[in-house]
């Protein structure tokens, strides 16, 4: 059975018995304090467990996404060295809360594995709990019991409480149960060493399969046990190993959960797998490891600095160290296996199609950010250890190589661990400490003293009714920054000037100045609840009165942008639900951008659903309504969206447009007509569970719009100005469509006929027919041709080379037979031969290909192909 149908064998089994299948669980852990992630399957039902919750099923079955990296159940270190632990993993589980106990789970995971998957009895040995003087517990007699009902004593084993005692952390649901181990061993191997002696010791082919846990306490903060309200089953099957046991292989790395994974690692990193001890263990490591970043991130957990996300991080990066390290791969690589494991997953687990696009964003962009020092850190790191002295680093080098290079000391100390070293850890948070309180006594910025010119305690802001004012200066400073260079800040008793908040830009503008000269603004910012304008020079006559004049254009366009995100948060609430919360803004003069929590990404539909509302209360002409200073619980009562993350006075502002109103200190437009249009330039995911709406609004949509016009004016006359564009266009790709067919009728046709001809060419090598040959047809062509010519034989070997378009394209087909019985393989051929046309490619076994830039080499890789057979 294939991987799939394992899968829906047991979840059927399981529904026949009146289990209920429901859907795995995020991986993610967001309402549970005691754990960052799943890592087992009872996870989704501790509330069930506990008894403060209610199910509606008291039987379910499921498949959960698991990740083992953190806190007790941590398998990150054994994964790739070994054949059988992963990071992510999925678990096969039946439950039942208050239902069934320890005969029905017992009886029935002995009937599955013996009678409808088929293992040999004889492989398998159980264990019970022998109990617990620490925590007061008894040998688990019913259990043993049961057991000794079904198999021989001999093979039922007595396991202590790390084994046969399972408990999802320090504290909460646990209890005894029964392990079912497996010994996959040659019948040679099982005569010499009894499978008994190797349960639970690490063997990597008498392995646990299935773990049937008897929920019945409850683990207090304080180490005590207390009684559960009901005794529950809680079931685990580890997927992958049960796919190596039913599918007869020797690792789970071997089973077609991984091997489609690990053939795309071969071909991206050109290596192989099978003839290195190195080489495999780095292969094993991206395949397990590229599953649990693909998993957390569609999920909703991001790499980042702390928490889970620096787990996620931590567990990429080291992917990509074994890739640098020992594929000698040197650019991002892990992003291009996402499309594999979405195709070998995405079915069981559709999140990763949903959110195939933002998972290799984030994995392509994690890698480019790590690649950057990894390899200047290795150097490094390198001659650290050359120089030290015994086996420990000194902690303060390695903070070097953290403080300078961004070479993460974790890291370091796994590659330490690898070469025999240790680190001092000790040193290495003393320098950090050291770093962190030189960090806070320098800045980066300089400022110099405030200079005080006039006595004023309120700077007022004019801005909402005005876009000059005559001001005077109160207070200036110069301030030096590596970026932009030498700068003043200028304070002035009042100003139009909008500072930089809510997510609207500061306003620009100038100073008039009474010489006729003209100060420049580029910024304006708030500061200790001050408006402070930037400019790059200082006015000669400091205590002149001046005019401070808005760049109107920019804040007309700016305004217009703020009002739009207003009328859009209001739209999405209305088209996608009240679940819908302003999660952050952009709002810049030229576009908006408007972050916001949803869970899915967003239909063509509701996208001009959006737009069509937004664009109603535009051309509505709805007026602004302004409150300028209003209590904020009345505020809050009179329906204004509040904005997660933002801190509110007593009294607030309040700005309405129809039936919108938020609380909001920044600039709007006094009439909705005023913003013109309405246009939504794109729509994506950026973080976890949260979307990204940008779009542009008046003179951005007139040229938008133009634009686009000049495109349609191009195509027009691309097309010989047709009367009926659509009908032009659907008349062209129709007959486009019909050429393709005469052309692949004329390709079969040549391919059949060549059939012929090449029939007598076959030469007899070895007892295989054997053929290398130019031939003019295209890819797909040739593919027809190998096929044809394989039908009525088992003894082909094939190579076909040709040249389309300058690139060079060579074929093998091997029959399926000779596969088998000589050990050849397809696609390990073309990816050998493709480096004679300077490319790459692969395939099955039987049939592969290979493209490359190169159309010389392809008669010097057609001659090495007789190298296989001969």
């Amino acid at each position: 059975m294939n991987s799939k149908e394992i899968r829906d064998k047991f979840l059927n089994f399981f529904k026949e018995k009146g289990h209920k299948i429901v859907a795995s669980a995020p991986m993610v852990i967001k309402d549970d304090p005691t754990l960052l992630f799943t890592n087992a399957g009872m996870n989704q039902f501790k509330a069930f467990f506990l008894g403060i919750g209610v199910t509606k099923n008291t039987r379910v079955t499921d498949t959960q996404k698991c990740l083992r990296v953190s806190g007790k159940h941590n398998d990150l270190e054994e994964v790739g060295k070994d054949t059988y632990h992963h990071t992510m993993f999925e678990m096969l589980g039946n439950w039942s809360f208050g239902d069934y106990f320890k005969k029905d789970a017992i009886q029935w995971a002995w009937e599955l594995l013996t009678e409808e998957f088929g293992i040999d009895k004889e492989s398998l040995y159980v264990s019970v709990f022998e109990g617990s003087t620490e925590d007061g517990l008894d040998m688990d007699k019913e259990a043993f019991d049961l057991w000794k009902a079904i198999v021989p004593e001999d093979r039922i084993l007595l396991g202590n409480k790390k084994d046969n005692f399972w408990e999802m952390g320090d504290q909460g649901p646990c209890g005894p149960c029964s392990e079912i181990h497996v010994d996959i061993r040659s019948d040679a191997e099982k005569a010499k060493v009894s499978g008994a002696s190797l349960v639970n010791n690490d063997h990597p082919q008498v392995v646990e399969i299935w773990n049937l846990v008897f929920m019945q306490y409850n683990r207090k903060a304080d180490g005590r046990l207390e009684n559960l309200p009901a005794k529950h089953v809680d079931t685990g099957m580890g997927f992958e190993r049960l796919c190596m046991v039913l599918q007869g292989k020797k690792s789970n790395y071997d089973t077609d959960v991984f091997t489609p994974i690990i053939r795309e690692i071969e071909q991206v990193t050109n290596s192989k797998y099978g003839k290195q001890d190195e080489t495999d263990i780095a292969i094993r490591v991206i395949s397990d490891h590229i599953r649990a970043v693909s998993f957390s991130i569609a999920d909703g957990q991001l790499p980042s600095n702390t928490g889970a996300g620096y787990v996620i991080r931590r567990i990429l990066r080291r992917a990509v160290r074994y890739g640098f390290t020992f594929l000698d791969t040197k650019g991002p690589f892990m992003f291009r296996l996402v499309n594999v494991l979405t195709d070998t997953m995405g079915d069981a687990f559709p999140e990763l199609k949903e959110q195939r696009q933002l998972i290799e964003n984030v994995i392509k962009e994690e890698e480019h950010s790590f690649l950057n020092t990894l390899e200047q850190g290795l150097t490094l790191l390198d001659q650290v250890v050359a120089g030290s002295q015994g086996k420990q680093v000194d902690g303060r080098k390695a903070f070097e190589l953290y403080d300078t290079y961004g070479f993460p000391v974790d890291l370091t100390s796994l590659i330490l661990q690898e070469k025999g070293y240790s680190l001092d850890e000790k040193g290495f948070q003393t320098a950090m400490q050291e770093q962190k309180d030189r960090s806070k006594s320098a800045s980066k910025t300089t400022k110099e003293d405030w200079t005080m010119l006039l006595e004023d305690s309120e700077q007022e802001f004019v801005g909402y009714d005005f876009l000059e004012a005559d001001v005077k200066l109160v207070k200036y400073r110069k301030i030096t920054s590596k970026k932009d260079g030498e700068q003043y800040q200028l304070v002035f008793n009042l100003t139009p000037f909008y500072p930089e908040g809510g997510g609207q830009v500061g306003d620009k503008g100038y100073l008039e100045v009474p010489n006729g000269d003209v100060i420049y603004i580029v910024d304006t910012k708030r500061e200790n609840n001050e408006i402070v304008h930037f400019t790059k020079d200082l006015p000669k006559h400091l205590n002149e009165t001046f005019k401070a004049v808005v760049d109107a254009a920019q804040r007309r366009r700016t305004e217009a942008n703020h009002t739009a995100t207003h009328l859009l948060h209001q739209a999405l609430r209305e088209v996608l639900g009240t679940h819908v919360e302003q999660k952050g803004s952009a709002v810049h003069s030229k576009y908006l951008r408007f972050d916001f929590s949803h869970f899915a990404k967003m239909t063509d539909g509701e996208l001009r659903s959006v737009e069509q509302f937004v664009n109603a209360r535009i051309t509505g002409q709805l007026p602004s309504e302004e409150n300028r200073s209003v209590p904020m619980e009345k505020a809050l009562e009179q329906g204004a969206m509040a904005l997660f993350g933002e801190k509110y006075g007593d009294a607030v502002r309040t700005v309405r447009f129809g039936k919108s109103i938020e609380l909001c200190g920044g600039t709007h437009v006094k009439n909705t007509a005023d913003i013109w249009h309405f246009k939504i330039r794109s729509e994506g995911a950026v973080a976890a569970g949260i979307r990204r709406i940008e779009a542009i609004t008046s003179d951005a949509v007139k040229d938008f719009y133009e634009e686009n016009d000049r495109k349609l004016s191009e195509i027009k006359s691309k097309l010989n100005n047709p009367q009926d564009l659509i009908k032009a266009l659907e008349s062209m790709q129709e007959e486009n469509v019909k050429l393709k067919k005469e052309v692949e009728s004329h390709l079969k046709d040549k391919a059949k006929n060549l059939k012929a001809a090449l029939q007598n060419e076959l030469e007899d090598i070895n007892g295989m027919q054997f053929l290398a040959q130019k031939v003019d047809l295209d890819a797909g062509g040739i593919k027809d041709l190998c096929f044809e010519m394989g039908n009525n034989r088992n003894d082909l070997f094939l190579l076909f080379g040709t040249e389309q378009n300058g690139k060079a394209l060579l074929s093998c087909y091997i029959s399926k037979k000779l596969v088998a019985e000589k050990d050849l393989n397809a696609g390990t051929i073309v990816r050998e031969l493709g480096k004679y046309i300077q490319g790459g490619g692969g395939g099955q076994p039987f049939f592969a290909t290979a493209g490359g830039k190169n159309p010389a080499g392809i008669d010097a890789a057609l001659e090495k192909a007789r190298g296989y057979v001969v």
